[in-house]
């Protein structure tokens, strides 16, 4: 049995359009599949388009093919540039028949622009990044058009926003990136073979590239926290061998790239979240993880990360690339146990101000906005729509 929107009004036929393969770790891919499961909770059909580089994660999920890692902005980006990628996503887009399509980081190259180019629904579109952009400075005015083809821009925060509107124009809603609490605070704490149960545990889960900051914790670790205590590192990429080298420490676990279901286990199980990122991030959601699952929060005091925290009270924000000051707080929150039961309380009320339910419900009504405005186009949609199935 469907479930109706909670007023009563139209069930919402909706498309998320993910430019990032969704079969691999990352912030945009979260934010659009969790958003997706809090719409259908809410009683829309939500469907998640996107490249898939192994299994789709989710069943709601149409793969767009595999990925092609391209580099962009200190970072390497999993998207779907190829003909035949675009192809799938004009042919899901014309059969799906959505009433609104929302694009996450709608510039990038691949899905997201194709839909722009070949809109057939009105378009949302929300952009995550924050900092420089190298393709919005030297490719603006094309970038323009596109950009001006969308029928409302959001931005996940006021970084996200100043670099978006400093190349683009045009004006942006500002949203917040949203965190499933409940599937952080209900999922069981891993557990941990290697030390027996109480072995205290630190928790980087990250991109290993130098904007991330693993050196910076490598280095903190080996110089000022105690020897009975562990650091998971989860993730990979370009800095992963010469840092595991230069760190030779049995101390040290390199778990790899690990899946959402073993994320949230260690998250519940670790004793300090820490988030060294030293720029470049536009909004905080690995804290807002950290927060939802109950742990103390130690992280980089950096713009992105301010839109979420505050320092001291829900989180422990220090300079970065300062190795004493970052070696002191995880100290802190290891050993001061009054301390860090006081800040994972706030953590988890700042978690619930981010809930995914709030955020989908602020979509929707911005999703039921554009759709009034643009009520010929939608019903043009849903006439050749008809006129399909009817000759189907």
């Amino acid at each position: 049995m469907s479930r109706r929107a909670p007023s009563g009004t139209d069930r919402l036929r909706i498309g998320l359009i993910c430019p990032y393969s969704l079969s691999l770790p990352g912030g945009v891919q979260m934010q659009v599949l969790g958003l997706a499961r809090a719409l259908r909770a809410r009683g829309h059909d939500a469907r998640v388009l996107g490249p898939c580089d192994g299994p789709p994660p989710d069943a709601g999920v149409t793969p767009l093919g595999v990925s092609v890692p391209t580099a962009a902005n200190g970072s390497v980006a999993p998207l779907a540039p190829d003909p035949s990628a675009q192809l799938r996503t004009i042919r899901a887009l014309r059969d799906e028949g959505f009433d609104v399509v929302h694009l996450h980081e709608p510039l990038a190259p691949g899905p997201t622009q194709t839909a722009i180019l070949f809109r057939s629904s009105p378009l949302v579109g929300t952009f995550h990044a924050a900092g420089e952009s190298t393709s919005y400075k030297y490719l603006r005015p094309a970038l323009r058009w596109f950009a001006d083809r969308l029928d409302l821009r959001c931005a996940v925060s006021a970084d996200a926003e100043r670099l978006a509107a400093r190349y683009l124009g045009g004006t942006y809603h500002r949203v917040f990136n949203g965190i499933e609490v409940d599937r952080y605070a209900k999922a069981e704490p891993w557990r941990d073979e290697s030390g027996g149960e109480h072995r205290r545990i630190i928790l980087f889960v990250g991109r290993h590239e130098p904007r991330k900051g693993l050196g910076w914790l490598l280095e903190a670790f080996a110089a000022g926290v105690p020897g009975e205590v562990a650091l998971w590192v989860a993730g990979d990429g370009p800095e992963t061998a010469a840092l595991a080298a230069r760190h030779d420490d049995p101390r040290i676990e390199w778990l790899g790239r690990i899946a959402d279901d073993e994320k949230l286990a260690r998250l519940r199980a670790a004793d300090v979240l820490c988030a060294p990122s030293l720029h470049g991030e536009s909004f905080g959601i690995v804290l807002l993880e950290g927060m939802a699952a109950g742990t103390p929060v130690v992280a980089a005091d950096i713009d992105g990360y301010r839109n979420v925290a505050t320092n001291g009270v829900d989180a422990d924000l220090v300079p970065p690339g300062d190795v004493d000051a970052l070696a002191g707080a995880l100290r802190r929150a290891l050993d001061d146990h009054r301390w860090a039961a006081t800040v994972a309380a706030e953590g988890r009320l700042t978690a619930e101000r981010h809930a995914m339910a709030h955020l989908a419900e602020h979509y929707e009504t911005m999703y039921r906005s554009v759709i009034r405005e643009r009520p010929a186009t939608s019903a043009r949609r849903r006439s050749q729509t008809s006129s399909t199935v009817r000759s189907e």
